[in-house]
This record gives structure tokens, C-alpha cells and sequence, in this order.
């Protein structure tokens, strides 16, 4: 099984977690994209879908469901969103389309979050893939300074500006071995919006898509 259908089989195994009368949160990416394409088999059970870009919010709408706010819909009982790295104890990294502020808001007002990708995104430790963090645009250089002073390497994404309108800063060579803690000390340098580890709230379900079938874990 390829890439490709690793990630088709897996996204269309999470449409069987919907309810009728759901109105469930749907993230932003490749693997994403091919369960909203899934969710026209079952937009009947759907009141509605709340996003977290405009990507998404566009693709959910030309399929019939309609788009809601989370400010209307208060908090949601299922999310669905992929990940660019993922570990067995269902920490995660996100945000490579930039989408990572959004996508944690929508993730921390739902009940279960389930996370699916294909095989190539598990690893043993986080930060093979840079991690994203999404930043005030006044406040790059200051930011980029404090990243090299805890010892990463900060790249400005260039010609790139977030659905909230800020600049994204992809960093490698963090210690990520404690995600939680660093999720926190990146989240209090002034200027940072969010960043995307996601250890505070990790998945619940974590959906493997693999040459075999879907593997899944789960966080008790």
C-alpha cells in the first residue's frame, strides 16, 4: 500500500466515529483533505463542521455541510486533524500548513481527538520535522533570538502570512525530549501566538494508516 492510499484508508476509517446530529471539528492538510472528501457519504449525520482554516472551510462547504463558528457551537465531541510527526505516546507535531494556532483552538474545545496519518509521520522522539510557531510580526527578530538562545536553528517562512495574519518561524534542533514543558516556554516568549507541539493536549486516537491496514493507539 503507498503513501496515498495509506492515507486514504486511514481518513475514511475515522468517518466511522461520526454520530448523527454531530457537529464535529475538521483540521487542515493532505490526509485531512481526503476525509472531508469522505464526509459527503455521511454529511445526512452532520448539523455542521467547524474548521480550522479557510482551505478546509472551503473544501467542507463545496461538499454541502454547513461551516459553523466555535463562538455558536460551544465545545464540540469529536475532532479530526493530522499531524506532520507523531510518537507512541501521542504527542505531536502540526502546523506545517501554517494552520497550527486554529488548529489547537478547535482540538482543546473537543472531547476526543483523533489524529490520523500515514506511516511515514511516526517517529521514536520528536523533532525530525521543524517545528512550527506562528508569531506577531514585530515581534520576529526578538523571537528568533530567544529560539537561538535555547538552541534551535529559526527559519522565517518566507512570503507566508497565517489565516490570523502573523509570520510563521520553523525551528529544528530544539530538545524536545520534555514536549510539555517546551510547549509552555515557547508559548511564554513575547510575541509567540502558539506553536505546534501538541503535548497539553495530545491525541487520544492516534490512526495509523499502514501497508497492512490502520493501526490505532490510544492515550487512556
Amino acid at each position: 500500500m503507498g503513501q496515498e492510499q495509506e492515507k486514504r484508508k486511514v481518513a475514511e476509517s475515522a468517518v466511522e466515529f461520526i454520530e448523527t446530529s454531530d457537529v464535529i471539528g475538521v483540521g487542515t492538510g493532505s490526509t485531512v483533505n481526503l476525509f472531508i472528501d469522505a464526509l459527503a457519504k455521511v454529511k445526512n449525520k452532520l448539523d455542521g463542521v467547524v474548521v480550522s482554516s479557510k482551505d478546509s472551510a472551503d473544501r467542507v462547504a463545496r461538499i454541502g455541510i454547513p461551516v459553523l463558528d466555535l463562538n455558536t457551537t460551544g465545545n464540540l465531541p469529536l475532532y479530526v486533524d493530522g499531524a506532520d510527526e507523531a510518537v507512541k505516546s501521542l504527542y505531536l507535531i502540526k502546523g506545517g500548513g501554517g494552520a497550527l494556532t486554529r488548529e489547537k483552538i478547535v482540538a482543546s474545545a473537543c472531547h476526543t481527538f483523533i489524529c490520523i496519518i500515514d506511516s511515514s509521520k511516526m517517529s521514536d522522539m520528536l523533532g525530525s520535522f521543524p517545528l512550527p510557531i506562528e508569531v506577531i510580526p514585530m515581534a520576529q527578530s526578538l523571537v528568533s533570538r530567544r529560539l537561538i538562545e535555547m538552541g534551535g536553528t529559526p527559519i522565517l517562512r518566507e512570503d507566508f502570512r497565517t489565516d490570523n495574519g502573523n509570520v510563521v518561524i520553523t525551528v529544528r534542533n530544539l530538545d524536545l525530549t520534555d514536549p510539555l514543558q517546551v510547549e509552555k516556554t515557547l508559548n511564554n516568549l513575547p510575541g509567540v501566538v502558539e506553536n505546534g507541539l501538541f503535548a497539553q493536549r495530545r491525541a487520544d486516537i492516534l490512526l495509523i494508516g499502514t501497508h497492512s491496514g490502520v493501526e490505532r493507539l490510544t492515550w487512556p
